[in-house]
């Protein structure tokens, strides 16, 4: 009988990431995290609980290599084993907190391939992967979990990077769901907004330069009046979203609308 159920996680050296990696080291359990850096600690854990992990070091900005190896990863696994597969695109990138015009070009570039080309690239390797396990009879479950945010749905000065790689990352969720929807056994697509999270973006907010971002006293007054979610009560929320049994049904959702 399976036993096991495999968690890929982007972005999981820090913040929210950090935590779901920590939350997800359980029985029965396979983890894959990929992110700028290997956490040793992330590691220790592990071990200690007798948990499967992996720690791809992986800058997300030029996802090719990470891609093909993910591809070929999925497919050295023997499927039967596996209960479950799921995706979580956790990865982003907030570059200069600036009008667009002021923006360098590379920190633009950068974080639309952090936040945007490298979760539809993954997100392809994933889906053709376990669609050969399908394909061979697996009748597993498969989700797609991608992190986004209240500004993918809200403009704001200062933020157009960001705000477009999480706009995004929302209308190709929905556009997966449709293709998914089509196929026997397709894979359940959500793309989340996890709500505002003591995080170093977080800081790099409410250091902006009021001058330049006209909404910086918004993110301070978040601060000052204890608003933002520790990244373990985030990742908690995100978890249990995601063990949601119905899970799917709505393709665009945010924790804050949890029953």
């Amino acid at each position: 009988m399976p036993t096991q159920d495999l968690t890929i996680l982007t972005g999981a050296s820090r913040g929210m990431g950090l935590a779901m990696a920590r939350q997800l080291l359980g029985p029965g359990r396979v983890l894959l995290c990929l992110s700028r850096h290997v956490n040793p600690e992330l590691e220790h854990e592990a071990r200690a609980a007798g948990v499967h992990l992996e720690q791809w070091a992986q800058d997300l900005g030029d996802a090719g290599e990470a891609v093909e190896r993910l591809e070929r990863w999925l497919h050295s696994l023997h499927a039967p084993s596996i209960s479950s597969a799921t995706l979580i695109n956790n990865a982003g990138l907030l570059p200069a907190i600036v009008p667009l015009q002021d923006c360098p070009a590379d920190e633009l570039s950068q974080a639309l391939r952090v936040g945007l080309e490298a979760p539809m690239l993954l997100s392809g390797a994933f889906l053709r992967a376990t669609q050969a396990w399908v394909d061979a009879g697996w009748q597993g479950e498969r989700k797609l979990l991608n992190i986004s945010s209240g500004l993918g749905r809200r403009a704001m000065a200062s933020q157009s990077p960001y705000c477009a790689a999480k706009a995004g990352l929302d209308h190709f969720s929905r556009c997966v769901a449709l293709e998914q929807a089509q196929r026997p056994h397709g894979a359940k697509v959500v793309s989340l907004a996890p709500g505002v999270i003591a995080t170093g973006m977080q800081v790099q907010l409410r250091a902006a330069d009021p001058q330049r971002f006209p909404d910086r006293a918004r993110f301070v007054d978040l601060h000052q009046q204890g608003q933002l979610a520790s990244p373990e009560q985030a990742a908690a929320q995100v978890l249990a979203w995601l063990d949601r049994p119905d899970f799917g049904q709505s393709v665009i959702a945010d924790v804050r609308d949890a029953d």
